[in-house]
Protein backbone atom coordinates (compact mmCIF):
# COMPACT_ATOMS: atom_id res chain seq x y z
CA UNK A 1 0.00 0.00 0.00
CA UNK A 2 1.34 3.56 -0.77
CA UNK A 3 1.20 6.41 1.47
CA UNK A 4 1.63 10.00 0.28
CA UNK A 5 1.79 12.78 2.98
CA UNK A 6 1.94 16.36 1.65
CA UNK A 7 3.88 18.23 4.41
CA UNK A 8 5.99 21.22 5.35
CA UNK A 9 7.64 19.01 7.90
CA UNK A 10 8.95 15.73 5.91
CA UNK A 11 11.99 15.37 8.40
CA UNK A 12 8.89 14.63 11.29
CA UNK A 13 7.18 12.34 9.29
CA UNK A 14 10.54 10.56 7.82
CA UNK A 15 12.04 9.90 11.19
CA UNK A 16 8.56 8.70 12.70
CA UNK A 17 8.29 6.16 9.55
CA UNK A 18 11.67 4.10 9.60
CA UNK A 19 11.10 3.07 13.20
CA UNK A 20 9.99 -0.12 14.35
CA UNK A 21 6.63 -1.51 12.49
CA UNK A 22 6.83 1.23 9.55
CA UNK A 23 10.51 0.61 9.10
CA UNK A 24 10.46 -3.15 9.07
CA UNK A 25 7.30 -3.00 6.68
CA UNK A 26 8.50 -0.95 4.23
CA UNK A 27 11.76 -2.90 4.07
CA UNK A 28 9.44 -6.18 3.55
CA UNK A 29 7.58 -3.71 0.67
CA UNK A 30 4.40 -4.06 2.33
CA UNK A 31 4.07 -0.10 2.55
CA UNK A 32 5.65 2.73 0.56
CA UNK A 33 5.62 6.34 2.57
CA UNK A 34 6.27 8.80 0.32
CA UNK A 35 6.97 12.46 1.59
CA UNK A 36 6.06 15.40 -0.80
CA UNK A 37 7.12 18.89 0.75
CA UNK A 38 4.59 21.62 -0.14
CA UNK A 39 7.31 24.37 -0.02
CA UNK A 40 9.21 22.99 -2.69
CA UNK A 41 6.13 24.14 -4.63
CA UNK A 42 5.81 27.46 -3.67
CA UNK A 43 6.11 30.27 -6.77
CA UNK A 44 8.37 32.95 -5.00
CA UNK A 45 12.25 32.69 -3.75
CA UNK A 46 11.16 33.22 -0.58
CA UNK A 47 9.00 29.18 -0.98
CA UNK A 48 6.23 31.33 0.82
CA UNK A 49 3.49 28.58 1.44
CA UNK A 50 0.68 30.98 3.38
CA UNK A 51 -1.03 34.14 3.75
CA UNK A 52 -3.35 36.80 5.83
CA UNK A 53 -7.07 35.43 5.77
CA UNK A 54 -8.96 37.60 3.31
CA UNK A 55 -11.70 39.38 5.47
CA UNK A 56 -9.15 40.05 8.57
CA UNK A 57 -8.57 37.66 11.54
CA UNK A 58 -5.97 36.09 13.48
CA UNK A 59 -3.50 33.13 11.68
CA UNK A 60 -1.98 32.75 8.45
CA UNK A 61 -4.01 30.14 5.90
CA UNK A 62 -1.95 28.01 3.27
CA UNK A 63 -1.95 29.31 0.19
CA UNK A 64 -4.25 26.92 -2.65
CA UNK A 65 -1.17 27.08 -5.35
CA UNK A 66 1.45 25.22 -3.61
CA UNK A 67 -0.92 23.07 -2.32
CA UNK A 68 -2.74 22.36 -5.82
CA UNK A 69 0.56 22.03 -7.44
CA UNK A 70 2.22 19.58 -4.64
CA UNK A 71 -1.11 17.42 -5.43
CA UNK A 72 -0.62 17.54 -9.30
CA UNK A 73 2.91 16.59 -9.12
CA UNK A 74 2.13 13.27 -7.60
CA UNK A 75 1.56 9.98 -10.15
CA UNK A 76 -1.56 8.98 -10.84
CA UNK A 77 -1.58 5.51 -10.48
CA UNK A 78 -3.27 3.51 -8.58
CA UNK A 79 -5.86 6.65 -8.33
CA UNK A 80 -5.66 7.50 -4.39
CA UNK A 81 -8.10 8.57 -2.02
CA UNK A 82 -6.87 12.06 -1.40
CA UNK A 83 -7.81 12.95 2.73
CA UNK A 84 -7.43 16.36 3.96
CA UNK A 85 -6.49 16.10 8.51
CA UNK A 86 -9.06 18.29 9.25
CA UNK A 87 -10.61 19.16 12.94
CA UNK A 88 -14.20 18.99 10.53
CA UNK A 89 -13.66 15.32 9.43
CA UNK A 90 -14.82 12.35 10.77
CA UNK A 91 -13.69 11.25 13.69
CA UNK A 92 -11.06 8.08 12.85
CA UNK A 93 -11.91 4.84 14.50
CA UNK A 94 -10.95 1.25 13.92
CA UNK A 95 -13.60 0.91 11.16
CA UNK A 96 -12.57 3.69 9.47
CA UNK A 97 -9.16 1.91 9.58
CA UNK A 98 -10.64 -1.08 8.20
CA UNK A 99 -12.24 0.69 5.41
CA UNK A 100 -8.69 2.19 4.25
CA UNK A 101 -6.65 -0.41 4.84
CA UNK A 102 -8.85 -2.04 2.07
CA UNK A 103 -7.19 0.87 -0.27
CA UNK A 104 -4.13 0.53 -2.49
CA UNK A 105 -3.11 4.27 -2.01
CA UNK A 106 -3.78 7.28 -0.05
CA UNK A 107 -2.93 11.00 -0.43
CA UNK A 108 -3.06 12.59 3.56
CA UNK A 109 -2.49 16.41 3.80
CA UNK A 110 -1.34 17.51 6.57
CA UNK A 111 -2.45 21.65 7.00
CA UNK A 112 -0.64 24.20 9.09
CA UNK A 113 -1.32 27.16 10.70
CA UNK A 114 -4.98 28.47 10.55
CA UNK A 115 -5.68 25.86 7.81
CA UNK A 116 -5.67 25.65 4.27
CA UNK A 117 -7.56 27.41 1.53
CA UNK A 118 -11.00 26.39 1.40
CA UNK A 119 -10.31 25.85 -3.20
CA UNK A 120 -7.88 23.10 -2.27
CA UNK A 121 -10.94 21.09 -0.66
CA UNK A 122 -13.26 21.82 -3.03
CA UNK A 123 -10.93 21.20 -6.03
CA UNK A 124 -9.05 17.84 -4.29
CA UNK A 125 -9.96 16.47 -1.23
CA UNK A 126 -12.03 13.24 -1.35
CA UNK A 127 -12.56 13.01 2.13
CA UNK A 128 -11.66 14.62 5.58
CA UNK A 129 -10.90 12.86 8.25
CA UNK A 130 -10.61 14.24 12.43
CA UNK A 131 -8.26 12.48 14.76
CA UNK A 132 -9.78 13.98 18.05
CA UNK A 133 -11.66 17.14 19.14
CA UNK A 134 -9.15 19.01 19.47
CA UNK A 135 -6.42 21.12 18.25
CA UNK A 136 -2.62 20.70 17.26
CA UNK A 137 -0.53 22.65 15.21
CA UNK A 138 -0.35 20.71 12.19
CA UNK A 139 -1.61 17.22 10.38
CA UNK A 140 1.49 16.05 10.82
CA UNK A 141 0.96 13.52 14.15
CA UNK A 142 -3.03 13.32 12.61
CA UNK A 143 -1.47 11.47 9.13
CA UNK A 144 1.43 9.61 10.96
CA UNK A 145 -1.56 8.40 12.58
CA UNK A 146 -3.76 7.25 10.40
CA UNK A 147 -0.88 5.33 8.36
CA UNK A 148 0.00 3.65 11.35
CA UNK A 149 -3.03 2.27 12.53
CA UNK A 150 -4.10 1.70 8.66
CA UNK A 151 -0.60 -0.13 8.26
CA UNK A 152 -0.79 -2.24 11.20
CA UNK A 153 -3.92 -3.69 8.96
CA UNK A 154 -2.09 -4.55 6.08
CA UNK A 155 -1.36 -8.37 6.49
CA UNK A 156 2.10 -8.88 7.21
CA UNK A 157 3.27 -5.97 8.92
CA UNK A 158 2.70 -7.02 12.21
CA UNK A 159 4.12 -10.81 11.20
CA UNK A 160 1.30 -12.71 13.14
CA UNK A 161 -1.79 -12.63 11.45
CA UNK A 162 -3.85 -12.36 14.47
CA UNK A 163 -1.92 -9.66 16.48
CA UNK A 164 -4.34 -6.83 14.48
CA UNK A 165 -7.22 -8.94 15.08
CA UNK A 166 -7.14 -9.27 18.57
CA UNK A 167 -6.26 -5.29 19.14
CA UNK A 168 -8.61 -3.34 21.14
CA UNK A 169 -12.06 -1.67 19.12
CA UNK A 170 -11.29 -4.70 16.48
CA UNK A 171 -14.53 -6.36 17.65
CA UNK A 172 -15.86 -3.03 19.53
CA UNK A 173 -14.45 -3.81 22.77
CA UNK A 174 -11.36 -2.97 24.46
CA UNK A 175 -8.80 -5.10 24.96
CA UNK A 176 -8.03 -7.53 27.92
CA UNK A 177 -5.15 -6.72 30.31
CA UNK A 178 -1.48 -8.27 29.37
CA UNK A 179 1.08 -9.56 31.76
CA UNK A 180 4.65 -11.17 31.39
CA UNK A 181 7.06 -12.45 33.44
CA UNK A 182 7.81 -12.49 36.34
CA UNK A 183 4.75 -14.08 37.60
CA UNK A 184 4.87 -11.94 40.54
CA UNK A 185 5.96 -8.02 41.44
CA UNK A 186 6.20 -5.89 44.26
CA UNK A 187 3.09 -8.16 45.31
CA UNK A 188 1.17 -8.10 42.83
CA UNK A 189 0.51 -11.43 41.02
CA UNK A 190 -0.20 -13.08 37.58
CA UNK A 191 -3.85 -14.41 37.58
CA UNK A 192 -3.61 -17.64 38.24
CA UNK A 193 -5.50 -18.75 35.25
CA UNK A 194 -2.82 -17.14 32.48
CA UNK A 195 -0.58 -19.81 34.35
CA UNK A 196 -3.14 -22.94 34.06
CA UNK A 197 -2.35 -23.76 30.20
CA UNK A 198 -5.90 -24.04 30.00
CA UNK A 199 -6.63 -22.28 26.53
CA UNK A 200 -10.87 -22.74 26.78
CA UNK A 201 -10.33 -21.01 30.54
CA UNK A 202 -7.95 -18.33 29.07
CA UNK A 203 -10.00 -17.50 26.73
CA UNK A 204 -12.73 -16.95 29.38
CA UNK A 205 -11.19 -14.74 30.93
CA UNK A 206 -9.72 -12.77 28.44
CA UNK A 207 -12.94 -12.16 27.08
CA UNK A 208 -14.73 -11.80 30.26
CA UNK A 209 -11.90 -8.79 30.83
CA UNK A 210 -12.22 -7.18 28.08
CA UNK A 211 -16.21 -7.02 28.59
CA UNK A 212 -15.00 -5.55 32.48
CA UNK A 213 -12.25 -3.07 31.03
CA UNK A 214 -14.95 -2.28 28.50
CA UNK A 215 -18.06 -1.59 31.04
CA UNK A 216 -15.98 0.51 33.19
CA UNK A 217 -14.00 2.50 31.03
CA UNK A 218 -16.09 3.13 27.62
CA UNK A 219 -19.70 1.60 28.77
CA UNK A 220 -20.58 3.59 25.66
CA UNK A 221 -19.08 1.21 23.44
CA UNK A 222 -21.24 -1.66 24.84
CA UNK A 223 -24.25 -0.15 23.11
CA UNK A 224 -23.19 -0.26 19.97
CA UNK A 225 -22.65 -4.05 20.20
CA UNK A 226 -24.69 -6.90 19.50
CA UNK A 227 -23.79 -8.96 22.38
CA UNK A 228 -23.55 -12.81 22.17
CA UNK A 229 -25.59 -14.83 24.69
CA UNK A 230 -21.87 -15.76 26.40
CA UNK A 231 -20.66 -12.22 26.26
CA UNK A 232 -24.06 -10.96 28.11
CA UNK A 233 -23.68 -13.97 30.40
CA UNK A 234 -19.61 -12.64 31.21
CA UNK A 235 -20.81 -9.22 31.12
CA UNK A 236 -23.50 -10.47 34.01
CA UNK A 237 -20.99 -11.71 35.85
CA UNK A 238 -18.83 -8.72 35.72
CA UNK A 239 -21.95 -6.45 36.90
CA UNK A 240 -22.63 -8.97 40.00
CA UNK A 241 -18.17 -8.85 40.79
CA UNK A 242 -18.53 -5.04 40.76
CA UNK A 243 -21.54 -4.65 43.10
CA UNK A 244 -23.91 -3.69 40.28
CA UNK A 245 -22.43 0.07 40.50
CA UNK A 246 -21.95 1.87 37.72
CA UNK A 247 -18.97 2.38 35.30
Amino acid sequence: MIFDILTLLPEVCRAYGKASILGRAQKAGLIELRLTNVRDFAFDRHRTVDDYPYGGGDGMVMKVEPLVAALESLPGKPKPRIILMSPAGRPFDQQLAAELASLERLVLICGRYEGIDERVRKLAVDQEISVGDYVLSGGELPALTVVDAVSRLIPGVLGGEGSAASDSFSDGLLEHPHYTRPDEFRGLKVPEVLLSGNHVAIARWRQKESLRRTWLRRPELLERLELTDQERDLLAEVKAEQGQGQP
